[in-house]
């Protein structure tokens, strides 16, 4: 007697990469249902939406139908709106730079359609993430980083948890893009030349600023920029509009660059110095979460990220608490960044991450 295979729900967007998940999928034999979220959209602005807009719910229903498999939308807009905008134009307000699509990968899809995935009878939830999947002799769940290292999406998954893990599946983490867009054409996909979004899904126009000046105003209140030791050197147009790190468009005349080196929000300070003050020795981290379900109970040498698209620093992350810790680096990082998530590796094993709260030179 045949062996019933696992229903699997694929999280569609209406791009390459889950429309492949599903066609594979099905071909492979399983039973497979595709779901897609209903984001938030600005009012009148919901055809620039990057991940949800009118034609991308229309091209994977499409898919869907020419697969054979069923298609929900799920009315995701309110609840993206107040846990995943909110949180961005909050992290601004108070002089960080956040990341909301981590935040959007624990709230969002492996929290409201982690739970569609289960109503809906399903035993998996795959998704088009470029990263890789194994479990270990113990049981426990690991990720790795993608063989396409230009695609690695591995930085984004640090907030999941092996309850998680155990009922996902990311089937292209061991393809290249090249070979998924060809897989995509064998399967007569409509999509399969649909090109990638790059910048976040509800910023609609490109331009990080204007979004928040129309969503958040009082965020763009101008104030002082300040050296290190204590010079009113000019003014800023409002500490959102700048990021550690930042020289360009900070408007002084100086006779060495400027950079951004800290943003105080309590009293509106942008804070500019030269290149080697933006050298950071240690960072500190909350909310920190370990895939494995725990800190580690001594320091232990990882790779450490600072940024999605940053270059691997080695370093000795030093558990506080479960959901703190210090970093210790072994040379100076530029540009580490609170609101921006500090993720750790060992080799290309994902160990886990925090938000990055404050450094220090």
């Amino acid at each position: 007697m045949t062996e019933k295979k696992p229903t699997i729900v694929v999280a569609l967007s209406g791009g390459v990469d889950s429309a492949v998940v599903a066609a594979n999928l099905v071909e492979q034999g399983y039973p497979v249902i595709g779901v897609m979220m209903h984001l938030w959209s600005e009012a009148g602005k919901e055809c620039e939406n990057k991940c949800c807009t009118p034609q991308a719910m229309e091209e994977a229903g499409k898919s869907a139908r020419q697969l054979g498999i069923p298609f929900h939308t799920m009315d995701a807009a309110e609840t993206f709106r107040k846990q995943i905008v909110q949180y961005f134009l909050d992290g601004y307000a108070e002089g960080k730079t956040p990341n909301p699509c981590v935040h959007c990968n624990k709230e969002m899809k492996w929290g409201l359609l982690f739970e569609k995935m289960k109503e809906l009878g399903g035993d998996y939830l795959a998704t088009g993430h470029y990263v890789r999947r194994f479990v270990g002799d113990d049981g426990t769940v690991f990720l790795r980083r993608a063989r396409d290292e230009k695609k690695d999406q591995s930085y984004v998954m640090c907030m999941l948890t092996q309850q998680q893990l155990r009922h996902t599946l990311f089937p292209l983490g061991d393809y290249l893009k090249t070979e998924v867009r060809e897989m995509a054409h064998k399967y007569d996909l409509p999509m399969a030349e649909k090109k990638d979004s790059q910048d976040l899904c509800f910023v609609s126009d490109h331009s990080y600023r204007d979004f928040l000046m129309r969503n958040a105003p009082q965020i763009g209140i101008p104030g002082p920029i300040y050296d290190r030791h204590g010079n009113r050197l000019g003014e800023h147009q409002g500490l959102a509009f700048y990021t550690i790190g930042q020289r360009k468009g900070i408007g002084l005349a100086a006779p060495e660059p400027l950079y951004v080196i800290e943003k105080n929000s309590p009293q509106n300070l942008l804070i500019v110095g030269t290149i080697d003050d933006l050298h950071q020795k240690s960072i500190h981290t909350q909310g920190v979460n370990w895939l494995r379900g725990k800190a580690p109970k001594e320091p232990i040498r990882a790779e450490v990220k600072i940024r999605y698209k940053a270059e691997f620093q080695a370093a000795t992350v030093i558990p506080e608490t479960n959901q703190m810790a210090t970093i210790e680096f072994d040379e100076p990082v530029r540009d580490a960044t609170p609101g921006q998530f500090a993720v750790f590796y060992e080799n290309d094993i994902l160990l886990g991450g925090g938000e990055i709260t404050r450094t220090k030179q």
